[in-house]
């Protein structure tokens, strides 16, 4: 199992770089390439020590509408013993460089790369970076949508190179899914998951579904088909789509093409405005 895994480290360009670079925002999706994962652009947040982050994602009205997606830079030392300041927000923790320190349901757990961790709404965690190498990770948060009659999820703590790939059929391992969660616990309304191409291998049609997507490029490079465009990405790249956007790629190669995917599942459509369900 592969354990490659690209994280921005900042920086500013400088003045003798060309301006052109591939970031695109349409009313479909967006490709937020690397490059523009600068010092310029990173935030703070309450109660977290040494501490800065990307905002990659968050709910736009007209957009993407479901999620926010963080990439977490704690520097030896940091974290917070306050993370989450909303008791409705579920999480996942995808950790892609250096060691955190987890503590959630009385036990401590380190994530190294590839460590999952999933923390239902409510949950009372805390996160430190103990190591002496800067810590990265990728922060998924949603509003858990509750449904009366099924309990909630429990705390997951897994790890990308404990699981074993789940291949799509009639692909013959060419594509290839790392699912951290079962698809038949309805318990869960989001999923996180890895996917991987092999060189040459493609989604043979353009998906175009309900769910939106959040999709950090782990590994590789590869062109994608977002609506009516071909887009060219590469590790470090982000690609935030809105529902029903048509999407499809073709991983050229040389090496493996993989990111990390979020998406929306297993709840009703709101049939009115503030409505119960996905919003």
């Amino acid at each position: 199992m592969s354990t490659k895994y690209y994280a921005p480290h900042g920086g500013h360009p400088g003045q003798d770089q060309l301006l052109t670079d591939r970031a695109v925002f349409t009313d479909a999706y967006a490709v937020i390439p690397k490059g523009t994962m600068r010092d310029i652009v990173t935030s703070f947040l309450p109660f977290w020590d040494e501490t800065r982050l990307w905002v990659i994602s968050r709910p736009l009205s007209g957009f993407a509408e479901t999620f926010s997606q963080y990439i977490m830079e704690v520097r030896p030392g940091g974290g917070s013993d306050r993370p989450e300041t909303d008791p409705e927000a579920e999480g996942v923790l995808f950790v892609v460089e250096g060691t955190a320190t987890l503590q959630v349901a009385g036990q401590t757990h380190a994530l190294t790369p590839g460590g999952y961790a999933y923390l239902p709404a409510g949950a009372k965690w805390t996160l430190r970076n103990h190591g002496q190498d800067t810590l990265r990770f990728h922060w998924i948060r949603k509003a858990y949508e509750a449904v009366e009659g099924l309990d909630a999820p429990d705390v997951l703590i897994l790890n990308e190179n404990d699981i074993a790939p789940t291949q799509m059929p009639g692909t013959d391992g060419k594509w290839a899914t790392t699912r951290f969660v079962d698809p038949s616990d309805l318990r869960h309304d989001m999923h996180v998951t890895v996917v991987t191409f092999e060189p040459g291998a493609v989604i043979p049609f353009l998906e175009t579904h309900v769910m939106e997507h959040g999709l950090y490029v782990l590994e590789g490079k590869a062109v994608y088909r977002l609506n009516n465009d071909w887009v060219e990405v590469e590790a470090g790249d982000y690609m935030w789509l809105r529902a029903f956007c048509p999407q499809a790629c073709y991983a050229g190669g040389p090496g493996k093409f993989r990111y990390l995917l979020y998406k929306d599942v297993n709840r009703h459509m709101p049939l009115r405005l503030g409505g119960a369900g996905r919003r």
